[in-house]
């Protein structure tokens, strides 16, 4: 269940469905399958964020993804990857993003 301070908190009276399946079938069921490790998870879904230009859902990604496992050299890499693929404002937006995280990390 989310924390008082975690943003899905807000989202929660206004999209309480929503909510509930966010944290009953995405987080306790498919991320909990053992079929990928929670790192690979990480990095799958913080690349498809990139791709998409999904910073605001990247920002979270990106903390998982470090808690998960991943270093900022890997996100580094991951991003720098999707470039190619995803074009360069999402990876410089992304960039920015993982920038912020790691900034946030040494507070």
């Amino acid at each position: 269940m989310a924390s008082r301070n975690d943003p899905r908190e807000a989202l929660r009276s206004v999209t309480p469905k929503l909510m509930e399946v966010t944290e009953n079938v995405l987080f306790g069921d498919v991320w909990e399958r053992p079929g990928l490790s929670k790192r690979d998870r990480s990095l799958i879904t913080c690349a498809v964020l990139t791709a998409l230009y999904r910073p605001e859902q990247l920002h979270g990604h990106v903390q998982r993804a470090l808690a998960n496992g991943l270093t900022r050299e890997e996100i580094g890499e991951l991003i720098t990857h999707v470039a190619f693929y995803a074009g360069w404002p999402s990876a410089v937006t992304a960039a920015g993003v993982a920038h912020n995280v790691f900034e946030n990390q040494k507070k």
